[in-house]
């Protein structure tokens, strides 16, 4: 029977989310034991008590949110296998549960460039490995098709500082900055600092603002007003991969150093960004009209039949706002809300095609593989580990 030091917080969506993978795998290999230790005590008593208690206690293993400092060494020599989250910095000595940051950043601008966008932000931390990874990899996306990023570097404050809620600098940067703009922060709690910003700014969200955060923690996301659009991370799965590796360092099967990584898996739209940006008022309609029906089994002709414009125009109007052509547009969006009903639901594969507009099986997996990489039963089994 393992017994493990739980040193992390579990008050937001993405502790709990991982100590619900930990759990699932402990109650599929385990018996397991868990000290749920305050993460208060890491502040309070130090490292040098954690540690003298794992020793009494005899814990097996240590899952914690550390400082990159001396204290690891200690845990190190006295020989409790341990896994940090990277909530500062990497470790390069111990495994981490970290994320696929840059993949997550590159995920928010595709999004918002699908939408139409021509102006970006983005709202973080610049000294954090897990914001300003996301920031790079949003910004890579954005200059790869033509466009720059503003930035704005959120100085870490304790959270009894709640200059955001008032009028401050960083309202003063949303009044400056071009718009219609598509904001992407660090995280769903900086989401919520700009709509609340907003707020002050007398800014309307999402007409002049779109916001997008990243680990849809639903309560922080309904609580911002407008309730705010969060890419979703696999953070039960990595809950699970971190559970299995902790298994195999007790066990001494684990020989190499590996890190966990949690990945993004998709963008829930909520109101903070349901909207597409363009000045063109038929390729606004013609947006709008593929996003209300993008259910429907709707084509290019249908689309034609909403705007007073040829063919040729429509695609050469439609290629300078979005970068695509309507045709992959309608494949690609379709091929998103399926994906997002994949991972959201129970359902067949059937039956999301059905409700997605796919006629034909078929037609749907080789569109899917080609857009995802592989087909959608094993990309549901990847992100989905305990549903299949």
């Amino acid at each position: 029977m393992h017994k493990i030091i739980l040193l992390f917080d579990i008050s937001e969506e993405y502790g709990k989310n991982l100590l619900k993978g930990i759990t699932r795998y402990s109650k599929e290999h385990g018996p397991w034991v868990f000290c749920r230790m305050p993460l208060h005590y890491r502040e309070t008593l130090g490292m040098d008590r954690v540690l003298e208690f794992a020793k009494e206690w005899e814990a097996n293993g240590i899952i914690a949110q550390l400082y990159n400092s001396s204290d690891i060494r200690k845990i190190l020599d006295a020989g409790i296998p341990i896994i940090a989250e990277d909530f500062k910095e990497r470790f390069s000595d111990i495994p981490n549960i970290t994320g696929g940051y840059f993949e997550t950043g590159r995920m928010g601008a595709e999004y918002f460039l699908n939408k139409g966008f021509k102006n970006f932000a983005f709202y973080g931390f610049r000294n954090i490995v897990w914001s300003r990874e996301r920031a790079e990899g949003f910004e890579e996306f954005v200059t790869e098709h033509g466009y720059t990023v503003h930035s704005y570097e959120h100085e870490e404050t304790p959270s009894r500082e709640l200059w955001h809620y008032m009028p401050s600098a960083l309202s003063q940067w949303l009044k400056s900055i071009p718009k219609p703009i598509a904001i992407m922060a660090c995280d769903d709690e900086r989401g919520n600092h700009i709509t609340e910003a907003c707020k002050h700014a007398g800014i309307q969200i999402p007409e002049e603002i779109a916001v997008l955060g990243v680990d849809n923690d639903e309560l922080t996301c309904n609580l911002s007003d407008p309730p705010l659009s969060s890419i979703n991370l696999d953070i039960e799965h990595g809950g699970y991969e971190t559970a299995r590796l902790m298994d195999l360092l007790i066990l001494n099967k684990q020989t190499g150093r590996y890190d966990i990584i949690v990945k993004p898996t998709h963008v829930i739209t909520r109101q903070s960004t349901d909207i597409c940006a363009t000045t063109d008022k038929y390729i606004a309609a013609a947006l709008k009209y593929i996003h209300l029906n993008i259910d429907n089994n709707i084509n290019v002709k249908d689309v034609l039949k909403k705007v007073p414009l040829s063919r040729r125009a429509l695609e050469i109007r439609f290629f300078e706002v979005t970068g695509s052509a309507v045709y992959k547009y309608i494949c690609n969006l379709r091929i998103q809300k399926f994906t997002n009903k994949l991972l959201e639901t129970d359902k067949s594969i059937a039956e999301i095609a059905i409700e997605s507009g796919f006629s034909e099986s078929k037609n749907l997996s080789r569109l899917f593989k080609q857009i995802k990489g592989t087909t959608p039963l094993k990309y549901r089994r990847k992100f989905i580990a305990n549903k299949e």
